[in-house]
């Protein structure tokens, strides 16, 4: 008997989207981008490379460098600028993770001790404001007077947004815009200076550089919404953190923030409780988990984040489809679909 085929035309496992096919088109400009951080973050204090090193090297994505490579390709741009602000870029994020931890008091990131938890929290400190003073560096080595403003503005926007956020914490009665401005300064608007630096180095029109700023505004937005989804979803092998450690540091985002509006009494006295007061017991994480399954807030903000990676998709729709705009759109898809 002949072997058992399955038919020409069987249905094939849908591919998910990821972020392979971007990595793979700026790889030869990432090596160039890792190799200008290793320089940058040198210093005769043998702790600062050391402590920089241990988060640079700690298997992030590097979206946002990712993006300033990516969208200064997609721009047509052939020069070098692209690299050192890439760097730049990354330098930024990094600094604001060292202080991000420390404010948080996290013990895990990706997945390895947070620096804090191994060198403490004033060097954590320290070496953030080492690597903000290395990104300034860069920025003056470019020589723009615009890319500095581009990336000075997004870090002191950055800080606000962060301070922001410590205000709210624990406030569970912050609204939905409040909320969404929050992360707009807080995560959206690197993602936004990271994708205009490609526009700007390559001399395009501003229509560009505000489709392409608008792009990664919209994407860090998705970003961040699908993040606050997966610290009440994820496994915490995945997730590289501790699930559940927006619930237990008190951080009122969208998933709470809906659960508790469309919530009864009783289950808005339970957010008053336990991220209000953090006033925790055991059972509480897994109690905050059904009520969002029953008000379906979970999936309600992952609805957000899709519209606002569909806005970033449209956003792309002025540039040549080429294999960089492929790219970013899968990117925008990736942003979504890893909360699965």
């Amino acid at each position: 008997m002949p072997p058992i085929t399955a038919p020409v035309n069987a249905a094939q496992p849908e591919r998910q989207p990821s972020v392979d096919a971007l990595r793979r088109l700026v790889a030869s400009d990432m090596e160039k981008v890792n190799r200008a951080i290793l320089e940058y973050m040198q210093s005769p204090v043998a702790l600062i490379p050391q402590l920089a090193g241990h988060i640079v090297a700690s298997g992030g994505k590097r979206l946002r460098p990712m993006l300033t490579l990516a969208t200064a390709g997609l721009c047509g741009y052939q020069g070098e600028r692209h690299i050192g602000l890439a760097a730049c870029v990354e330098f930024i994020h990094t600094a604001t993770l060292l202080h991000d931890d420390v404010v948080d008091d996290s013990d895990l990131r990706r997945g390895r001790d947070t620096a804090n938890a191994v060198w403490g929290n004033q060097a954590s400190v320290l070496v953030g404001d080492f690597l903000f003073s290395r990104a300034f560096q860069l920025m003056i080595a470019d020589g723009s007077l615009k890319v500095l403003k581009i990336l000075s503005d997004a870090s002191a926007i950055i800080a606000e947004g962060e301070v922001h956020q410590l205000v709210t914490t624990n406030d569970v009665e912050t609204t939905e815009d409040a909320y969404l401005e929050v992360i707009r300064c807080k995560t959206a608007q690197l993602f936004a200076a990271a994708a205009q630096i490609g526009p700007v180095v390559a001399e395009l029109p501003e229509a560009d550089e505000f489709a392409l700023e608008g792009f990664g505004r919209d994407l860090g937005v998705a970003f961040q919404l699908v993040d606050d989804v997966l610290d009440y979803t994820a496994e915490q092998a995945a997730l590289g953190k501790t699930v559940g450690d927006d619930f237990r540091e008190g951080k009122v985002t969208l998933p709470v923030i809906l659960a508790y509006q469309a919530g009864s009494a009783e289950e808005r006295a339970f957010w008053k409780r336990t991220v209000g007061d953090l006033d925790q017991h055991d059972g509480d994480l897994g109690e905050a988990q059904r009520l969002m399954a029953r008000h379906g807030t979970l999936e309600a903000s992952l609805e957000r984040a899709r519209g606002y990676a569909g806005a970033a998709r449209h956003a792309l729709r002025r540039f040549p489809a080429n294999a960089h705009r492929a790219a970013l759109e899968e990117l925008t898809e990736f942003c979504v679909e890893r909360a699965y």
